[in-house]
């Protein structure tokens, strides 16, 4: 921002000061209302956090009650929720089917190319059992580990929720990623199978990810399954399918039922390993458990973003 008195001079705008209230109608309808609220919650939560945290875990649907709201007795190793059980596919999506949030929209996606997508809350329970027993079909069981080399399409929030519906543990490595660095994190997290496209796109040009996903992968047989989304529709560029280990998505569930009993985990079970961008020496995978990440994504979700069933939530991030 130039200065009035000299056109090239620079102003710093790094300090703020304005303020821009909520209007009075947005602030009522707020999950907190006013700063009054948000201060005893916030008191609560410092002054007395089992409580509060035991207070808001009553949000979640619980396979069988926790125990104990926090275990401290091995810092820095805490545990939460103890000896709690659940499961976080039936927790994000189950239980909408059960009433009026059954045929709305769950899902609103549009592709680089302009393609849309719409899945409802029962299309998403559907394609996600779908893929939950495609996988255990193929052998995936809880404690397993799926590394998923994906595009930003449907099917990445299905096989990341499918995973969670069995208990297997699963790893989103970022699809501009070089063979290398899959390599890397395929085998530190020791994934036996891993999910793929033939193609994506990003930035207008189409990623060849099967080849990218062969070459990281060439010389490792721990890994027995490759599951591969038909997404580069028509590209001339051939998708190499290996025999034995190479499979399309569409196949898999085409014949699959569509439902998958939730495995009922432990609320200190791994959910997912989530890696730094791993620029210096050996990427470090971060661990996230099962209750404790749900809870802090749902409270946030609805007390920092103030989402209501009628909102709609957009995000070009990568998942």
């Amino acid at each position: 921002m130039s200065n009035k008195t000299d056109p090239n001079a620079i102003e710093s705008v790094l300090s703020e000061t304005r303020t821009f209230p909520p209007s009075q109608a947005f602030s009522e309808a707020a999950h907190i209302g006013s700063r009054e609220e948000y201060e005893a919650l916030y008191k609560e939560s410092i002054e007395n956090p089992e409580a509060f945290w035991g207070k808001q875990s009553e949000a979640l649907d619980w396979v069988s009650p926790w125990k104990q709201v926090l275990d401290d007795s091995e810092k820095p190793f805490f545990k939460w929720f103890t000896e709690g059980k659940l499961n976080v596919a039936a927790n994000c999506v189950d239980r909408h089917i059960k009433g009026p949030n059954r045929n709305k929209a769950a899902l609103i996606f549009e592709g680089e190319p302009g393609d849309e997508r719409v899945l409802t809350y029962f299309d998403l329970y559907r394609e996600v059992n779908r893929f939950a027993n495609a996988m255990k079909g193929l052998g995936v069981k809880k404690g397993d580990r799926v590394a998923l080399y994906l595009p930003m399409i449907p099917e990445l929030a299905i096989a990341v929720l499918a995973c969670a519906r069995i208990g297997a543990v699963h790893s989103v490595i970022f699809a501009g990623f070089s063979a290398d660095a899959i390599r890397d994190r395929v085998q530190d997290m020791g994934a036996k199978m891993v999910i793929t496209s033939d193609g994506g796109w990003r930035r207008g040009s189409l990623l060849r990810l099967k080849e990218t996903v062969d070459e990281a992968i060439a010389e490792m047989p721990e890994v027995k399954d490759v599951v591969i989304v038909k997404r580069a529709h028509g590209d001339p560029f051939p998708c190499h399918v290996k025999e034995g280990r190479d499979h399309w998505w569409h196949r898999l569930v085409e014949e699959q039922p569509i439902h998958c009993e939730p495995e009922p985990l432990d609320s200190e079970d791994l959910l997912f390993l989530l890696y730094t961008s791993g620029t210096t020496g050996k990427p470090k995978g971060i661990m996230h458990t099962q209750a404790g990440y749900l809870l802090h994504a749902q409270l946030t979700s609805k007390y920092i973003f103030d989402l209501k069933p009628e909102d709609v939530f957009w995000c070009t991030a990568d998942v």
